[in-house]
């Protein structure tokens, strides 16, 4: 796989966001055709020549040096997803990059995962794959994300329901932010894992089908996901604002948990009580049956 576009975009994306004011350089010359950093001035920023510059611009990472990536970094401003996004690009543009990380998962899970799902009853708990997919959860979490289990597609896939389901844009009250949010994580693990073929289809479907998405995938947005809070309007309790904590599982490569815990003693505490009661007569995982038995077959 040749990521020399991915690479060319992403680096000029940044650059076009970084003002020369922000850079701390004085303006000579008159009027700019373009707001951001011109490539000579993004070179004397990282201490490299102009020609080394627009040699890496163009898409060629293939042994930059770690001292260099950095370099970079900091003329550009990256933040650390970002910053991380530049080492994936670089490694994936090295020769021996496909032999360097182990198969991820993308299937069903552990049974000791399963066991330790069921073992949270007080907050919602789910386990996804880098394709955007709810693998598992416990019986709060398949509540929580029920309206992804209302349509007939399965695996229930977070990116898909944004995109293409018109009951997202009722489920996330601001459906923006969580537009925004996916494609920025789906970028980062693209960067990840370039050579995911299952990855790069669902890129590609999500491309064709849906011009919110493309559009925003053309920003080269990036992002970390690990804790924040997010907003939900569940059909059947009403909003709900909850915390979120997400961990990388290191036995389980591609697999991510995230809990959802409510501040104690909020409205959205209490209705997380409403909603295990709704889930206890509507056996919500019941519909999940069918991802596990399809991603079973993936794996």
């Amino acid at each position: 796989m040749d990521n020399r576009t991915e690479v060319r975009e992403f680096l000029a994306s940044r650059r076009a966001k970084i003002t020369p004011e922000m850079a701390g350089l004085a303006l000579f010359g008159g009027r700019r055709r373009v707001p951001g950093l011109r490539r000579e001035e993004v070179a004397m920023l990282a201490g490299v020549s102009v020609d080394y510059y627009t040699k890496l611009e163009r898409g060629n990472l293939a042994g930059t040096s770690e001292s260099v990536l950095d370099a970079i970094a900091r003329a550009l401003k990256l933040d650390e997803a970002e910053r991380d996004h530049l080492y994936n690009l670089a490694r994936a543009a090295s020769p021996s990059s496909r032999t360097r990380r182990g198969p991820l998962q993308s299937g069903t899970v552990r049974p000791s995962l399963q066991f330790m799902l069921d073992s949270i009853t007080g907050s919602p708990a789910i386990i996804g794959n880098h394709h955007m997919d709810v693998v598992a959860a416990n019986q709060l979490g398949y509540a929580l994300y029920s309206e992804l289990y209302r349509g007939p597609a399965r695996p229930a896939n977070h990116s898909r329901f944004i995109f293409l389901d018109p009951r997202a844009h009722d489920f996330y009250p601001n459906w923006d932010l969580a537009a925004n949010t996916n494609v920025a994580i789906l970028r980062t693990q693209s960067g990840r894992n370039p050579f995911d073929k299952r990855l790069a289809d669902l890129v590609g479907e999500l491309s064709m089908r849906s011009e919110e998405f493309r559009t925003r995938w053309a920003a080269h947005n990036v992002r970390r996901h690990y804790t924040g809070t997010k907003v939900f309007r569940h059909p059947v309790v009403g909003e709900l604002e909850l915390a979120y904590e997400s961990m990388e599982l290191a036995e389980d490569p591609g697999f991510t948990l995230t809990v959802y815990p409510a501040v104690p003693g909020s409205a959205s505490d209490e209705r997380l009580r409403l909603l295990a009661s709704w889930a206890a007569t509507e056996r919500i995982e019941d519909l999940a049956e069918a991802t596990q038995q399809q991603d079973a077959g993936r794996s």
